[in-house]
């Protein structure tokens, strides 16, 4: 008999052929959007579950599905497991490493120039009818090449938007992170270790990559934002929450820095509407990994986790190992 698998989300249609090879399927193709109650009720006689970053696993889902053995996320993330909840109820979790890695720097390095030269800015203009003449400080943003670029986090995409910022724009590189690069690794990036206090008075250009817990809740705040210098940039790829997204609409609206570019917010889908108001910000809806090749990948990923446990108890990329013990 083949075990019951919950597709959360809609998904790539291969992908629900490739699960149906090896256990019953419900899926979500209409992409309907539940309710936590309706998660649950449909995890009920699961044994498994393919998940997005948006559905909640914790203690209380949890408890009302005894029969869920695995939650194999299609996200490199994972603030929607409550780890330890799972880790008690001898659920495992997986993610969606690597496969993203290249995808998403591209695109953080996208939003860096998009803020940094008011592209969003200067198109809107453009398309309200507004152009009408030249003028010598026309939408005049920061360089970029030759510029300090900052990094909070410096992880595997972290490390990709610093080869792009050292080798591609001839940018200096610094980092701050939870513990120091080997020297081989900061020689690659061409970066050098700072703190963050530092990182943020030095830096032309902030990106921030590190992953959300309730340590790094609100690590860019209004005290930080008053650090950076009037013409920086600040780019939040990592998660929503990382950054105090009204205290940033505040800076941003009286110039204290020069812009900003944000594909992740506090509360997602949901934005805070002041953010909609101030010009100088480039908005995008957590796209950074959407390719469809790297979509592709991530989906096949988590596929491969429910296999690989179901089959041999083998997932690739686990999160609470010691649960296979059990």
């Amino acid at each position: 008999m083949k075990h019951k698998i919950l597709v959360a989300r809609a998904i790539f249609p291969e992908i629900i052929d490739k699960l149906a090879q090896h256990f019953e399927v419900e899926s979500n193709q209409n992409d309907e959007t539940w309710s936590k109650a309706e998660l649950t009720e449909r995890l009920r006689d699961k044994d498994g579950a393919f998940t997005t970053g948006g559905d909640r696993i914790d203690a209380e889902v949890l408890a009302a599905c005894p029969r869920l053995k695995i939650c194999a996320n299609m996200a490199v993330g994972y603030n929607n497991f409550d780890i330890e909840a799972m880790t008690a109820a001898g659920v495992l979790a997986t993610n969606a490493p690597d496969v993203l890695t290249e995808t998403t720097a591209d695109f953080g390095f996208a939003l860096l120039m998009a803020a940094a030269r008011r592209i969003t800015e200067s198109e809107h203009y453009l398309r309200a009818g507004k152009w009408s003449k030249w003028s010598y400080d026309m939408f005049a943003g920061s360089d970029i090449h030759g510029a300090t670029l900052g990094i909070l986090g410096m992880g595997r995409i972290g490390q990709g938007i610093a080869k792009r910022g050292a080798h591609g724009f001839g940018m200096k590189v610094i980092y701050h992170n939870r513990s120091r690069l080997d020297a081989a690794l900061e020689a690659d990036c061409k970066a050098s270790y700072v703190s963050k206090e530092a990182l943020l008075k030095t830096a032309d250009h902030v990106v921030l990559v590190l992953p959300y817990s309730p340590a790094s809740h609100h690590t860019i705040g209004a005290a930080e934002l008053a650090l950076m210098k009037p013409t920086a940039t600040l780019i939040n790829i990592a998660r929503g929450g990382i950054v105090d997204d009204a205290a940033l609409a505040v800076a941003l609206r009286e110039k204290r820095i020069a812009a900003a570019g944000l594909d992740v917010f506090e509360g997602e889908p949901k934005l805070n509407p002041d953010l909609l108001t101030v010009p100088n910000v480039v908005l995008t809806p957590h796209i950074a990994s959407a390719t469809v090749p790297t979509r592709l990948a991530m989906a096949d990923l988590a596929v491969d986790n429910l296999i690989g446990f179901f089959k041999d108890k083998r997932p690739l990329t686990p999160l609470n190992p010691h649960v296979l013990a059990l």
